[in-house]
């Protein structure tokens, strides 16, 4: 495993699948975590057991003040910053563009796209004057095929894909490293609520057929080391047996 001691990173969505999976595992890898999620209870939770190398922060990532505040509590905690993972994300409104809700349909837009910018805004600056950092955003296929019911889901994965590019355009002189990761569908409450729709085949598919949430979990924490170099401003998908092969998945 990528040895991690002494940096600090920062999960957005951490208080459970891929993010509180995430966190175990950077912490098991030797770094210090914050984590960041709407329910405050949770990851107070998950902070416990993880221990003193662990932070709660109470952020809803729609809010760039919320992220901001959540940056200056790692800061003082841990005195640095080294990664942030752009975990956070909401599948829901589950429906069909001329039916689907306005508002949830901009609320999705606000966590999965705007969420994502709000961290790297947050974090390139502080990066940026320690010399450098890494920015992992977790995607999706549907950020590249488009899927019934899905159209606020598969448009903010899109849009967060492309941020990632545009970090790397503009970071990488800084020695900010922006990966994505497209993980193929995860056993998480989100893919609950997938098959509880009906909606496209993704809903159709059996419990089974998800890859448990530290799959991913390790995948975030071997990116941060020198072998996934070669993916910078791009995505890695856990659906290619030569990845999975590297990540030793």
């Amino acid at each position: 495993m990528t040895e991690l001691t002494g940096k600090a990173v920062m999960i957005t969505g951490a208080s459970r699948g891929i993010g509180a999976a995430a966190a175990r595992a950077f912490a098991e890898a030797g770094a210090q975590v914050a984590l960041l999620a709407r329910s405050g209870p949770e990851i107070a939770d998950l902070a416990g057991e993880i221990g003193q190398s662990a932070i709660a922060v109470p952020c809803n990532v729609a809010r760039f003040t919320d992220v901001e505040a959540a940056v200056r509590a790692c800061l003082q905690a841990f005195g640095r910053l080294d990664v942030l993972v752009n975990n956070a994300g909401v599948i829901e409104p589950i429906a069909g563009m001329a039916e689907a809700d306005p508002d949830a349909w901009a609320t999705a837009i606000d966590v999965n796209l705007k969420g994502v910018f709000h961290g790297m805004r947050a974090v390139m600056p502080v990066m940026a004057e320690r010399g450098g950092g890494t920015i992992l955003t977790v995607s999706s296929g549907a950020a590249h095929h488009p899927l019934e019911g899905w159209s606020a889901y598969c448009a903010s994965k899109a849009g967060a894909a492309m941020l990632t590019r545009s970090c790397d355009l503009e970071g990488r002189a800084q020695g900010i490293r922006a990966i994505g990761l497209s993980p193929g569908t995860v056993a998480t409450d989100m893919q609950r609520e997938i098959k509880a729709s009906g909606v496209n085949p993704v809903s159709q598919l059996d419990w089974s057929d998800h890859i448990p949430p530290e799959a991913p979990a390790k995948a975030l924490v071997w990116m941060c080391g020198p072998e996934a170099e070669d993916w910078l401003g791009q995505e890695i998908s856990l659906r290619e047996p030569q990845i999975r092969q590297k990540v030793g998945l």
